[in-house]
């Protein structure tokens, strides 16, 4: 695993708005802006390295099933702050096993031995148009001769052929929360619509604010009724949402993407329920509820924080302390592993689950040991001829 410094295209930002991306930077909090996708540098990976972390993302995968099942069984409900209106929901929709599609693993990994699981953003995961589709034609620019870790746009295409004959007559609805300001949410969910629609299903994409509810069903503003929808909405903000307790009715005729047991996996508390599982293994990092216990450096995490906000760091240097929205309920306490520094880079690398399977890997890069929104997205190649 190495780093270079590179000479972006002359026209990378054209190119990658012309492949869907709604923003190439990012806006700092002192009305300045930076590029968010950044190819003035690049990592390179050996195959070795590529098949070590794709078994490594399956494995956590199976171990975080296993976990989830746990939680269920034990009813671990309170871990996670599931309200207790929702858990024979939830339960019902663990046992149904109903349509999932994605997941995103945010692993610690400097290629010096095997990756730790930092967390799993299994319910509403971005950066996927940037990994699968961007960084793909920014390779065959730049180095047409290589290959990389992407499979992600093929699998989605399968994901979708396969899970079309499971879903209920009509379109498949593609929902993004239209609260944000980067069109980041926008760009993700019309990427996966594009790739739905590639595999032969009819799509539509909508708000959630313009979902509705008729007395009997929800239906999109157009007044079509809704029976798939992929909704990139976190589950813990539609169960406290007036509507959640409909979203969860049995009786409702909608299919969710993903479902609602993915609020197992989308939370920190699965971290400490991993750490229990599977004590001393080495993909995970050491993580618990109750405090750091005899940890002296350590990250508290709070159960349902996003892109880094409230996240508290504490080592022998100090505290490091992040602020946000997020501050509200329990927090995981992690065992601190700094990021790997490359050139004064801290990278993490988020590896893809697609239908239950690897499919590939993005690359967020900040100067922070935090990765948040100011993060960059860097692109990747792997060290070996692709095979004719």
């Amino acid at each position: 695993m190495q780093r270079h410094q590179l000479e972006p295209r002359p026209d990378w930002r054209e190119k990658v708005r012309a492949q869907g991306m709604l923003y190439a930077d990012t806006k700092l909090d002192d009305g300045a802006t930076t590029p968010y996708w950044d190819e003035s540098a690049c990592y390179s990976f050996t195959l070795d390295e590529v098949l070590r972390l794709e078994e490594a993302t399956e494995e956590l995968h199976r171990m975080s099933l296993a976990a989830a099942k746990h939680v269920v069984e034990q009813d671990r409900w309170a871990d996670f702050g599931i309200p207790a209106w929702a858990v024979d929901e939830v339960r019902r929709v663990w046992r149904e096993q109903p349509p999932t599609l994605y997941g995103r693993f945010d692993l610690w990994y400097d290629g010096s031995g095997p990756p730790k699981m930092l967390e799993y953003n299994a319910d509403t995961p971005t950066s996927l148009l940037e990994a699968a589709i961007i960084q793909w034609f920014w390779l065959t620019d730049t180095r047409p001769d290589s290959d990389q870790w992407n499979s992600l746009h093929e699998r989605l295409i399968a994901a979708w052929r396969r899970l079309g004959p499971q879903f209920a007559a009509g379109p498949v609805h593609f929902a993004w929360s239209n609260l944000e300001e980067t069109f980041e949410d926008l760009m993700t969910v019309g990427y996966l619509a594009d790739t739905a629609h590639q595999a032969g299903l009819d799509v539509r994409v909508t708000p959630m604010l313009d979902i509705a509810w008729d007395g009997r069903r929800f239906r999109d503003s157009g007044g079509d009724p809704i029976s798939t929808i992929f909704k990139l909405y976190p589950w813990e903000w539609m169960v406290a949402e007036p509507y959640g307790r409909l979203a969860l009715d049995p009786g409702t005729p909608t299919t969710w993407i993903e479902p609602a047991w993915k609020l197992l996996l989308s939370n920190k508390a699965l971290l400490a329920v991993l750490w229990e599982l599977y004590p001393g293994h080495e993909l995970l990092l050491p993580a618990y509820l109750d405090g750091p216990r005899d940890m002296t450096e350590y990250v508290a995490k709070p159960l349902l924080g996003r892109e880094g906000a409230n996240v508290r760091i504490v080592t022998a240097a100090g505290e490091q302390v992040t602020d946000g929205i997020y501050d509200t309920g329990g927090h995981c306490f992690q065992e601190f592993r700094a990021l790997p520094s490359f050139q004064g880079n801290h990278v993490v690398l988020g590896s893809w689950i697609i239908d239950g399977e690897s499919a590939g890997l993005g690359l967020r890069e900040s100067t922070s040991l935090i990765t948040d929104g100011h993060a960059r997205f860097i692109p990747h190649y792997v060290d070996t001829p692709r095979t004719p």
